[in-house]
């Protein structure tokens, strides 16, 4: 496995990625922004022979980062790959002196929630109603990067 910064070519794989990973998968209009505007994203995939199997999009913004997105390809999980995928965002945000890193997951999400905490990420606060079915999110972060 291979982990790169996402390139032009990447581009439909990573909105197949999308539609099967999220119930609110960003549109190719909100990807473009992701990956050609948005002058704080930071979008890194993990390519299985060439493959992108995995993806993280996080936003740098002054000493904070935060995670937009997580996904791998569910053939993929259970193997690790969102774990390196956070390890590699890490080390980027170290060279750039980032301070602490925050994130919200669906409050259902066990799998992702043990993922975070497991990479040294602790509860914050609950976001009542904050996903568009209603579903609470947890805030969570990490400081010392």
């Amino acid at each position: 496995m291979e982990i790169r910064e996402a390139q032009e070519k990447d581009f439909l794989e990573l909105l197949e990625l999308e539609k099967a990973c999220f119930s609110c998968p960003y549109n190719e209009q909100q990807l473009n922004y992701e990956m050609y505007e948005n002058p704080c994203s930071k979008i890194y995939v993990v390519l299985d022979d060439k493959k992108v199997v995995g993806y993280i999009d996080f936003w740098v913004t002054f000493d904070s980062a935060t995670i937009a997105r997580i996904a791998v390809n569910e053939l993929y999980r259970n193997r690790g790959l969102a774990g390196d995928l956070l390890v590699k965002s890490e080390e980027i945000l170290k060279q750039e002196h980032v301070e602490f890193y925050t994130l919200e997951v669906r409050k259902s999400n066990e799998a992702a929630i043990a993922l975070y905490k497991k990479h040294g990420f602790a509860l914050i606060t609950v976001k009542h109603r904050y996903y568009e079915n209603g579903e609470d999110a947890l805030y969570m972060m990490k400081g010392e990067i």
